[in-house]
Formats: C-alpha cells, sequence, structure tokens
C-alpha cells in the first residue's frame, strides 16, 4: 500500500479484487455513465460479469485507490495477454504479425483505469497506473481508448502511449483508439 496525500493506493490479485468488487462497480459506473461513454446499468452488469470471469485469471492485477475513511476513489485492473488472445484481432487494420505475438508475458492488457470526478487532474490516474504495472515483468502495456475522452487520451499520450490502431472492442461499440506503452 501506498499512500500520497489522503488517498491510498491499494495493490491487489483477483481473489482481493473480487472481495472488492462493490468497490470497483461504484466507481466504473460513476466515471463511465459520463459522455463520451454514456454507459447504462445494463453495460455496467456486462462488464462486470467480465470482471469475475477475468479476476479469476492467475496474474491479474488491480489497484484501488480510496481515502481516508476507505471510500473508492478509483481503479484500474488488468493482465496479460495470453497466446490466443482476440484483442489483435479487433483492429479495423491489421499490425504486423510480430506485433501481435503473444505469450502470456509479453503485453499487459489495461482493461479499465478510472477515477471519480472529485479527485481527478491530481495525479490519482498516474498513480493507479504506475502501481497496476509494478512488477509486472511485461514489455509493453496495451488498452483501448474512446477517441472523444480527450482527458484519458492526453494522460496516456503523457505517459508515454502512442496509438497503433482502432478497434471496436466488444459488438456494438463505438471505435476506440487502440494504445501502446513499450517499457524496455
Amino acid at each position: 500500500m501506498t499512500q500520497h496525500g489522503l488517498v491510498t493506493v491499494e495493490s491487489m490479485d483477483g481473489p482481493a479484487a473480487a472481495q472488492a468488487e462493490d468497490a470497483f462497480r461504484l466507481i466504473y459506473a460513476e466515471a463511465f455513465a459520463e459522455p463520451p461513454y454514456n454507459e447504462t446499468e445494463d453495460d455496467v452488469a456486462g462488464t462486470f460479469r467480465r470482471f469475475r470471469s477475468q479476476a479469476r485469471r492467475r496474474a491479474f492485477r488491480a489497484a484501488l485507490a480510496r481515502v481516508e475513511d476507505g471510500g473508492p476513489v478509483g481503479m484500474a485492473f488488468g493482465y496479460p495477454l495470453g497466446p490466443n488472445t482476440g484483442w489483435w484481432d479487433q483492429l479495423t487494420e491489421p499490425v504486423p504479425e510480430d506485433m501481435r505475438r503473444e505469450d502470456g508475458r509479453r503485453t499487459f492488457g489495461l482493461m479499465e483505469l478510472a477515477v471519480r470526478g472529485p479527485w481527478r487532474q491530481q495525479g490519482v490516474a498516474r498513480r493507479l497506473h504506475e502501481n497496476v504495472l509494478a512488477g509486472a515483468e511485461v514489455e509493453r502495456v496495451l488498452l483501448n481508448v474512446h477517441p472523444e475522452s480527450r482527458a484519458a487520451r492526453a494522460a496516456y499520450r503523457a505517459w508515454g502511449y502512442r496509438k497503433i490502431g482502432e478497434a471496436r472492442p466488444w459488438e456494438g461499440a463505438d471505435l476506440h483508439d487502440v494504445m501502446l506503452l513499450d517499457l524496455k
């Protein structure tokens, strides 16, 4: 656990994150109800059906930010992509075979990163990002971001991510930017 000011960031494995699902859900539902996402209760329910499955993965990693009274303010989670990942298949334009090669240790898929409104622009997202990746022992990080989420895209670029393509992460989704951060 690390503490800076009033917000504490805790690292979690899958079982711990599953125990804290309500906190993850609260943050996600609040953050992604806003434009450009406009997610509904049904969307949130779908995300957390996937969350339960993802949290059972051996290498699942999460970070949860809380204020002093324990209230959740931000979260991040993901896991290394396995050889059979479908992530690369979602791109609208194919990438070179060497880029899409996965072995379960090469690329960390950052599934979600969100901070509740009152705690944004205070460095919480960066701390969550650093925390969830600490000790991950991967070469790179891959994520999808909605192109109209200007603040998120700007933060990712400032952290070293570059856009490598576009994808529809799920059926019916808006086109998202696919961004990659090289760690090595």
